[in-house]
C-alpha cells in the first residue's frame, strides 16, 4: 500500500490507524515521488491526499491510470471536498473511493477492507484470464495442427480422382470433386475393365467430415483397380476380364458395408458400364439422382427409378438398366449436391432445375460443361460456398471420332 501526503506527520497518521492491517506501507511527500515508486514497486493499493503542491492527488491518478500496467491499482482520494463536482472529477480520473479529511480509523479501516475484496477478485479474475489465455492458445494450436492435417487430408482426398479429363479414341470423361468442407464423402472416378469397356461411377457417403472421407476412400480402393480381385466391378474369367453386371456391383457393396465395415453410414451410388465400341451402357442407381443422357438436340432422358441406398438393408436389390449412347450423345452422373441445392430461400434445385441449367448450356462440351453448370448452380444458390458436396462425372460418347 502506497500513502501519498505532503505532510509526513499525516502520513504516520494514516500509517498508525493501519498498524494492525497486515499491510506493507509506502509513503511519497508528493505525486512525482509516488510515480517513480510505483514504477519500481508492485503497488495494490493507493491512499492519496486531494491537494499536494506541484501535482495534486487527481493529477497523480491521472498519471498513474495511464501507465503501463497488467495489474490494477485500487485509489482512494483524501479530501476536504466535499460538492458533487469535485467527485465527480475525481471518479472521471479513475480514483474507486474517496475518504473525507480528517478519516475516523474505523471508517478508514473498513475502506482499505473493501479495497482489498477488489484487489482480490481483480486477482482472481486475473488469474483465470490467464489460464483462459493459455488454453485458448493451446485449443489454437490444436486447430492450427487439425487445420493442417485437414488440408493434407484434402489434397490426399483430390489425388484419389484420377485424371480430370481422360481422351479415348471412342470418347472423352470429364470429373469434377468438389467439399463443402474440408473433405467430404463424394467421390468420381473411372476405370478400364477390358479393352474398349470402361466404368463410369459416382457415389456419395452419408454425412460430412473426417468419417465419410475416411469410408470413401475405402470404396474409392474398391473401384479404382482395372485387376479382378481388386476391383469388386471386375470378374476374371479364362476368357479375360468383364464387368461384373452394375446391379450385381451394388449387391457386393451393401454386403461389403453391412459386414466387413463397423459404419452406420450408407452410401448412394450410380454405376455405368460403358462398351466406347458401340455405346452401349449397363446401369445401376441406387438412390443417387437420376443419370441423365444429354442428347444432341438440347433434350434429356432421365435414367433409373431411384433405387435404394447402400448399405441399409441386407435384402436389398437392384435393377439393371441398359441403354444405347449414339455418338454425339453424353452421359451424366450429378451427386444429390446439386440436385438438393437450395436457393436463398431454402428451395432446392431438383432435378427440372438441374435439366432446365443444362438446357441453357447445351453448347458446352466436357470441362467448360461442368465448369459453367457449377457457376450456374451459385448462381441459384446465391454464393459458391454449397451446403453440400459436389460431384460430376460425364462421358461424351463420339468425341475424337
Amino acid at each position: 500500500m502506497l500513502i501519498v501526503d505532503d505532510s509526513r506527520a499525516q502520513r504516520l497518521v494514516l500509517e498508525a490507524g493501519l498498524r494492525d492491517q497486515g499491510l506493507t506501507i509506502f509513503h511519497a511527500s508528493s505525486g512525482a515521488e509516488a510515480l517513480d515508486l510505483c514504477a519500481q514497486v508492485d503497488i495494490d493499493l493507493v491512499l492519496s491526499d486531494w491537494m499536494m503542491p506541484g501535482m495534486t492527488g487527481i493529477e497523480f491518478c491521472r498519471a498513474l491510470r495511464a501507465m503501463p500496467s497488467d495489474r490494477y491499482v485500487y485509489f482512494i482520494l483524501l479530501t476536504s471536498k466535499s460538492d458533487k463536482g469535485a467527485v465527480a472529477e475525481g471518479l472521471d480520473v479513475g480514483a474507486d473511493d474517496f475518504l473525507t479529511k480528517p478519516p475516523a480509523a474505523d471508517e478508514l479501516r473498513a475502506r482499505i477492507n473493501a479495497g482489498d475484496r477488489v484487489l482480490a477478485m481483480e486477482r482472481a479474475l486475473r488469474g483465470n484470464n490467464a489460464l483462459l489465455t493459455e488454453a485458448l492458445d493451446r485449443l489454437r494450436a490444436v486447430h492450427d495442427s487439425l487445420n493442417r492435417d485437414l488440408n493434407e487430408a484434402r489434397a490426399l482426398q483430390q489425388s484419389l480422382l484420377r485424371d480430370s479429363e481422360h481422351v479415348y479414341d471412342e470418347g472423352r470423361i470429364n470429373l469434377l470433386l468438389r467439399s463443402s468442407g474440408h473433405v467430404g464423402g463424394d467421390m468420381v472416378g473411372f476405370f478400364d475393365i477390358s479393352p474398349g469397356v470402361t466404368g463410369l461411377y459416382a457415389f456419395d457417403v452419408s454425412g460430412h467430415g473426417v468419417a465419410s472421407a475416411l469410408l470413401t476412400a475405402r470404396l474409392s480402393g474398391s473401384l479404382s483397380s482395372n485387376q479382378p480381385g481388386q476391383n469388386i466391378a471386375i470378374v476374371a474369367t479364362p476368357h479375360g476380364p468383364i464387368g461384373r453386371p452394375p446391379a450385381q456391383v451394388a449387391v457386393v457393396l451393401n454386403r461389403m458395408l453391412l459386414t466387413q465395415i463397423d459404419t452406420e453410414r450408407y452410401l448412394t451410388l450410380a454405376y455405368a458400364e460403358i462398351d466406347r465400341a458401340n455405346g452401349r451402357v449397363r446401369l445401376v442407381q441406387a438412390g443417387h439422382p437420376h443419370p441423365l443422357i444429354l442428347h444432341e438436340d438440347g433434350s434429356f432422358t432421365a435414367l433409373g427409378d431411384g433405387g435404394l441406398p447402400i448399405g441399409l438393408l441386407d435384402s436389398a436389390h437392384w435393377s439393371g438398366i441398359e441403354t444405347t449412347l449414339r455418338p454425339g450423345e453424353r452421359l451424366l452422373l450429378v451427386s444429390d449436391g446439386v440436385t438438393e441445392c437450395p436457393d436463398p430461400q431454402g428451395i432446392e434445385l431438383g432435378q427440372a432445375g438441374l435439366e432446365r441449367i443444362l438446357r441453357g448450356l447445351a453448347g458446352l462440351q466436357g470441362a467448360d460443361l461442368l465448369t459453367a453448370l457449377i457457376w450456374e448452380l451459385g448462381r441459384w444458390h446465391g454464393n459458391d460456398d454449397f451446403p453440400d458436396d459436389i460431384s460430376l462425372a460425364l462421358f461424351d460418347y463420339g468425341f475424337g471420332l
